[in-house]
């Protein structure tokens, strides 16, 4: 395995140095100006495959995105709310990871993985961890818990039940998050960057691509990436080491792409949640610039991954399409997160030592096309994808005798309690056998009618969906009757749009999502088993406009999920809930006034428990859901001096419980981020210098952030911190 891995490396370092050095030498042979022209949405655009959908304006944010095996889709035409974030936006906010980006959306609230150093997300309420990203529209490719967003070109989020496009998702309910890659634009392009972000992280960056062949049909693009250093919290160090590549071809009738990557997150002594199950009070805040856990807790989550993509024109009207991706990823870490005792800020650090090794496979295959029968107008869809996962896990943990005392508000440092696998339970440590297996896929079958020269769609889709888990013992590696589960079902999707004129869209749809359920936690007597087979239904009405200078969407909607719940005297995890949420969406986006960009959106939630287990906190609030969400991003153009912008974003979020009965209360609280860039020409105008300075909560605000779906975590926000940045174009 290691010499594969020094492989892999090798391959990136030789496509590395060629792609550099080229773009290099075309930028220093180009003699004329480079001008970068914005096309305008829907000017080349064809629908369908993996073309991206063309930006809005100024290019930060896109009205479209992938709808899994039905490829790249304009929002205007589908009844199905999606919208896009582009590379400029990751550049112009000096965003580092995915939850970076998706804070622009009142739709996704960014979270924290249980007890450890992983982004999730709730899309429209209901978890989506990050493990679940799709890359190109195939799932199980991405690396584990945190994703650089120097490696991707755009960042798409689809919310509501989507198993029709994408299959059954580990999670995703509520919605989904789409990474495309970056490839090769029609300019050749070096960009070298230096970033700074308080108190002490340094990083660099590099972007290169160009094209070749006579009618510039091949394409090259790499990014790399190195940041190190410690946050705004004390004691808290980070490094990410990133490097991917993209290779492309566009023929005629045959395009195909290959992307590969490898990427390293390591974590030092930071947060990693406060675990507030032995209390019945949310405690107060500690202060937000210093950690309550240990230097000695840390992570290393490792990965190398990769993905290949064709389409083939048999016709003008018919399109077959493949996909292909696999990731490894070896996640070590010795996490520790304080269990609080008591209002004075006493508690315990336990320690779990985790060796986790994950292996998986995805593809598709399907084709599509477009026809007429009289009057009606055809786009069918034809599809099949599966995704094959296994995972090997070992931990050892402390003795909860043998855990030290700590406080959360005066911290200091402690030894580590020794830890054991507790008489072979944890399973073998050192070479962890094969503990989880699974297994989904299923067939896709959709046709869109269309009526009135398409004024009138009617999507009517199908999907039949088998998935498949299999658990093991982590000491003997035989297998555990009661973590298998088996499940497949029809599943359909429906959904109509009206566009009375161009520019605006109503739409509906009813959509569901069959998907393995989550596995039961370390505060669960049936800890590491999963909960079954989860079966989800949306339904949603809206309306979107796109006006040329302002876009956006208003839409209601309706999902119902079994839910587990930790039962508070057995303790055993299971689905005896469900969960419905009821909510409405806004977004706004684009340039209203000349200069003025905006990007604001807003989500009225109502999240409740129905037909719980004997009626046990029937129409409470879901662990962790806000009532409310609100966003407002904006940037202006400050004349007369040219290339200087302003930057602004408030974050808003109202209040929310971190129990099921609901006696555990997370106050509201409001962020706000303040920057400017200013971008100059240099070298005798031949190049571009970009410096961008941002202060995120400007005012220091200390709030706890969220809780896991459990309620055994809460999280804190956040401080203030400073980021600097220096980008150059050549």
């Amino acid at each position: 395995m290691n010499n594969t891995r020094k492989m892999n490396k090798t391959l990136l370092a030789l496509a590395i140095g060629a792609v550099t050095h080229t773009a290099f030498a075309a930028t220093v042979e180009s003699k004329e100006d480079t001008i970068l022209v914005q096309s305008a949405p829907g000017s080349d655009f064809k629908p369908g495959g993996d073309q991206l959908v063309p930006a809005f304006l100024d290019g930060q944010v896109a009205n479209g995105g992938r709808m899994g095996m039905l490829g790249q889709q304009n929002a205007m035409d589908v009844p199905f709310n999606i919208i896009s974030y582009t590379a400029k936006l990751v550049e112009d906010q000096q965003a580092r990871t995915i939850g970076d980006v998706v804070a622009n959306d009142a739709g996704v609230q960014p979270l924290q993985g249980y007890g450890n150093y992983a982004e999730s997300f709730r899309i429209r309420g209901l978890k989506f961890d990050g493990d679940d990203m799709t890359f190109g529209g195939l799932s199980g490719v991405l690396p584990r818990q945190v994703v650089d967003a120097q490696m991707v070109d755009r960042i798409e989020i689809f919310k509501g039940a989507n198993a029709l496009m994408n299959g059954a998702a580990s999670s995703g309910v509520g919605g989904m998050i789409n990474l495309e890659p970056k490839h090769a634009g029609d300019v050749p392009q070096v960009k070298l960057g230096m970033d700074y972000t308080s108190d002490a992280q340094i990083g660099t960056t590099l972007d290169a691509g160009r094209r070749f062949g006579d009618s510039d049909q091949f394409g090259a693009r790499v990014n790399l990436v190195h940041r190190e250093g410690d946050t705004a919290v004390d004691n808290d160090r980070r490094r990410t080491t990133l490097a991917s590549v993209g290779l492309d071809y566009k023929g005629d009738k045959f395009r195909t792409s290959v992307d590969m990557g490898y990427q390293k997150k390591t974590f030092h002594g930071g947060e990693t949640g406060l675990n507030i199950s032995a209390i019945d009070f949310v405690p107060s805040l500690p202060k937000n610039d210093r950690s309550y856990s240990q230097k000695w807790a840390w992570s290393d989550v490792e990965n190398e991954f990769g993905m290949w993509r064709s389409e083939y024109d048999i016709t003008d009207s018919w399109t077959a399409y493949t996909g292909l991706g696999a990731q490894h990823a070896h996640e070590l870490g010795l996490y520790s997160a304080p269990k609080l005792l008591d209002a004075s800020g006493d508690a315990i650090a336990s320690r779990l030592d985790t060796n986790r090794i994950s292996d998986a496979v995805s593809g598709m295959a399907g084709i599509r096309g477009n026809f007429d029968t009289g009057f009606v107008s055809h786009k069918v869809n034809v599809g099949y994808s599966a995704m094959s996962k296994e995972e090997k896990i070992a931990w050892k943990m402390s003795a909860a005798a043998d855990n030290p005392l700590v406080n959360i508000y005066h911290p200091y440092p402690v030894a580590p309690a020794d830890s054991t696998n507790f008489n072979g339970s944890g399973g073998n440590y050192s070479d962890p056998l094969t503990s989880g297996r699974t297994r989904t896929q299923g067939w896709l079958l959709s046709d869109t009618l269309g009526v009135l020269d398409d004024k009138l769609l009617l999507t009517l889709g199908a999907r039949h969906q088998k998935v498949v888990i299999r658990g093991y013992n982590k000491a003997t590696g035989n297998e555990n009757a009661a973590d298998g589960f088996d499940g497949s079902r029809w599943m359909p999707t429906y959904g109509l749009v009206y566009k009375p004129w161009q520019e605006l869209s109503l739409y509906a749809n009813h959509t569901e999502a069959l998907q393995p359920g989550k596995t039961a936690p370390n505060t669960a007597v049936n800890y590491g088993q999963s909960t079954g087979i989860v079966h989800s239904k949306q339904n949603e009405v809206g309306v979107k406009a796109d006006f040329g200078r302002v876009g956006g969407s208003l839409a209601l909607f309706e999902i119902k999920m079994p839910t587990p719940t930790l039962d508070a005297v057995t303790k055993h995890y299971g689905l005896d809930a469900e969960q419905r949420n009821r909510g409405v969406e806004l977004n706004v986006f684009g340039e209203p006034v000349l200069g003025l960009r905006m990007n604001a959106s807003a989500t009225w939630l109502q999240a409740e428990l129905t037909k719980t287990n004997g009626g046990v906190n029937q129409g409470n609030d879901a662990i962790g859901v806000p009532n409310f969400y609100a966003v407002l991003g904006a940037e202006y153009d400050i004349k007369p001096v040219d290339g200087l912008t302003a930057i602004a974003r408030v974050n808003h979020s109202g209040s929310q419980y971190a129990n099921l009965a609901n006696s555990k209360k997370l106050d509201s609280y409001t962020t706000l981020d303040l920057g400017v860039r200013y971008r100059l020409a240099v070298n005798n105008n031949q190049n571009q210098m970009t410096v961008r300075a941002g202060v995120e909560n400007v005012t220091d605000e200390n709030y706890w952030a969220g809780a896991d779906d459990s309620g055994t975590y809460i999280y804190q926000g956040e401080p203030r911190t400073f980021k600097v940045s220096v980008g150059y174009e050549f």
